[in-house]
């Protein structure tokens, strides 16, 4: 009250005016002591909301560094071979997991039971139908109901097994879908090419690791490369494969993936790799004299760091490539 007699107090007279003029120039000077009244109580809270935004940046920050791609180091026991293994490497794919779950329950107990039974059988015509224990051996010529039995009880053991492996079959060379990440893998003498048509169309070449490389790299002599195919994990993944020059055969055990690579022509397989991880593999297909020396080395990665992959190798997200057959067209040199 004060303050707005003062203001509102003509200069040299005890009596407020009340003309016009004067009180838009009053109102003028209430608003500038308003103003700065409420600079002084909020400038506290202003600065105090600093502290909060630099905080939230730098959480941003912190998310954006965690999709940067970084090679993975293998996990000893996944996705490559161990000392002493006598069976299949666990699998990390859909159709792995049926397999493997296949011949487990299935193909093992049936393999098992038929090879005791026989067992059984020799054992007992060993010891019943020697000369000593059966010096005058049997006239009989057949019998016709052992003879329908042992034809009909293998064709239902066949129909067992085929029912499941055509189902197998079918999920292997499902197609892939429309969305599908497509990855062009060709086989040269003696190194992989890995081209993405889908981001851009570059080509990654894959050459085999010395031993000291490999080992510092904590990879396996013989199956480290010095560069990856890098996939999307979780994701259907459209694989084409086609050879350069002879016929390769890209397979990699732990995922249950083998699609020959033939010159002139284009295979094409649906591949899923259920977590991220490193997957090793070989050329299944004799092709020469350093046949032995063209590992795999399959790299799944989560989304965000497949696409950060994607922009470090010059790509671009989600854009086909116009001419893919023009950036494959001269592959590097390997080394020997």
């Amino acid at each position: 009250m004060r303050l707005m007699s003062l203001i509102w107090r003509k200069e040299g007279s005890d009596v407020p005016t009340m003309n016009i003029h004067g009180k838009f120039r009053a109102l003028g000077k209430a608003f500038v002591w308003l103003g700065v009244m409420l600079a002084v109580v909020f400038t506290p809270t202003v600065a105090s909301a600093r502290p909060l935004q630099a905080r939230t940046l730098a959480i941003a920050a912190q998310a954006a560094d965690s999709a940067v791609y970084v090679p993975a180091r293998p996990v000893a026991g996944k996705g490559q071979p161990t000392p002493g293994g006598w069976t299949f490497q666990n699998q990390y794919s859909p159709t792995g997991e049926e397999a493997l779950r296949m011949h487990n329950a299935l193909l093992l107990p049936i393999i098992t039971v038929i090879t005791l039974f026989v067992l059984f059988l020799l054992l007992v015509v060993m010891a019943r139908f020697n000369r000593r224990a059966n010096p005058v051996p049997s006239k009989t010529s057949h019998n016709t109901a052992l003879e329908v039995a042992w034809t009909l009880i293998p064709v239902l053991v066949l129909v067992v097994i085929a029912v499941p492996s055509i189902r197998l079959l079918a999920h292997q060379y499902k197609p892939a879908p429309k969305d599908a990440l497509t990855v062009k893998i060709t086989g040269y003498q003696w190194y992989w090419g890995y081209t993405y048509p889908d981001n851009g169309g570059f080509e990654v070449i894959s050459n085999i690791l010395s031993s000291d490389e490999a080992l510092k790299r904590g990879e396996q002599p013989q199956l480290g490369a010095d560069n990856r195919m890098v996939v999307p994990a979780g994701e259907d993944i459209r694989i084409q494969t086609t050879g350069a020059d002879v016929i390769h055969s890209f397979s990699v055990p732990s995922l249950w993936f083998k699609l020959d690579a033939i010159p002139g022509r284009i295979n094409e397989k649906v591949l899923h790799i259920n977590t991220p991880g490193v997957y090793y593999g070989q050329c299944s297909e004799l092709c020469g004299v350093r046949h032995g020396y063209m590992p795999i080395v399959v790299e799944a990665v989560p989304r965000a760091k497949f696409n950060a992959w994607i922009k470090a190798q010059g790509g671009t997200i989600g854009a086909p490539a116009t001419a893919s057959a023009s950036t494959a067209g001269a592959p590097a040199q390997p080394r020997v």
